[in-house]
């Protein structure tokens, strides 16, 4: 299922759109090109995301803050909520 959704652009942004689109554009109409906008969008926002993860893990490292894991995912999550509330004391 697909959901329209309607747009208002200012002239430059129609003109740009205009660029992109038909003969000479990337993209054979302006939906195609706003779905890949989309797209890009959301991959950029989830490998930030993923950026971020490993930028908190590593500074959780440098600080120290690890432990042997045991094997069982529920007991290490559970042992890390512990040293989260103790402050890794």
């Amino acid at each position: 299922m697909s959901e329209r959704i309607n747009a208002r652009l200012s002239q430059p942004l129609a003109e740009f759109v205009a660029r992109m689109v038909g003969e000479n554009g990337l993209y054979e109409t302006p939906s195609e090109y706003i779905r890949d906008l989309i797209r890009r969008d959301m991959e950029r926002r989830e490998n930030q995301f993923l950026q971020d993860a490993i930028l908190t893990g590593y500074r959780d490292l440098a600080a120290g803050r690890v432990f042997e894991s045991s094997g069982d995912f529920k007991a290490d999550m559970a042992l890390l909520d512990e040293k989260e509330v103790s402050g890794w004391q």
